[in-house]
Parts: C-alpha cells; structure tokens; sequence
C-alpha cells in the first residue's frame, strides 16, 4: 500500500480524534517522565482530559505546561505535542465539562476527591502506519496544519 497523503493523513486524524477516547500522555517533572492512559475529548481544536489533582500527570503539566499524547495503535499512531492548561472544575467551562463527560461516558464528579482538567493544544501532529510513512509524518507544525 503507498503512503497516505499529507490531506489523506490529516482527514484520518481527525476521524480518529473525533471518534476515539482514549489516548496516552506523557508528562515530565523534578521527579522524573510520567506516562498514563486517560480518556479524552477532541472539541476540533482542544483535547480535553482529567485526572486527580495529586497525580504526577496534573503536577507535572501544572509545572511545565506540556505534554505528549499517542492515540491509536502502534500501525496507525498518531502523537501530539502540546501546551497544556490545568484547571479545576469551576475553571473549567460547563460546556467542556459535558462535552468531556459525553465524549467519555464519565464524569469526575461521580468520584470523591478532587479532580484536574487538562487542556492539551496541540502544536505539533505526527500521524504514520508503517515505515513507508516516517517521511512525511508530521502535519502539524507550530500549531498550524500543513498543507
């Protein structure tokens, strides 16, 4: 199979975006890289995440403002490279909270404790299957698609 094109690439990680909703993110602090899988929300523009505020996942996007997410299997990943925003649930706007909640099927205020939505904004996009698309991967640069 040939490679796919950089519009061919693009349109597939917006599907997958839209339809999917779970991913992995990493993070990195003092205490070292952190990686965890957690549901998420693709609003077209913003990928939307919660955690517990005590975990390394919220202290180290607290610090550092950054992240990495990989969506999709290891034959049709997707990874995203971002600034990230840490809010509490009363910074968060409701519609982002329902938006996460319907997305995901669930809702950190079903569980006790306090709660910590991440907002990843995405800067830089890589979507490949096999070798053949290592060249050509990245769709996504300073926050603008390619074209």
């Amino acid at each position: 199979m040939a490679p796919r094109s950089l519009e061919q690439r693009k349109a597939d990680t917006l599907e997958l975006l839209r339809t999917t909703e779970d991913a992995w993110i990493a993070t990195a602090g003092s205490a070292g890289a952190h990686l965890v899988p957690l549901g998420f929300w693709w609003d077209g523009e913003i990928l939307t995440m919660t955690t517990p505020t005590e975990t390394p996942t919220a202290r180290n996007a607290d610090a550092t403002g950054r992240a990495r997410v990989a969506v999709g299997p290891t034959r049709d990943v997707v990874m995203i490279a971002g600034s990230v925003e840490v809010t509490s649930p009363a910074d968060t706007p409701a519609s982002v909270r329902r938006g996460f909640a319907e997305a995901t099927g669930w809702d950190p205020e079903w569980n006790p404790g306090e709660w910590v939505y991440l907002r990843i904004r995405p800067e830089r996009v890589q979507a490949w299957r096999e070798a053949d698309e290592i060249e050509g991967r990245t769709i996504m640069r300073a926050g603008r698609w390619l074209s």
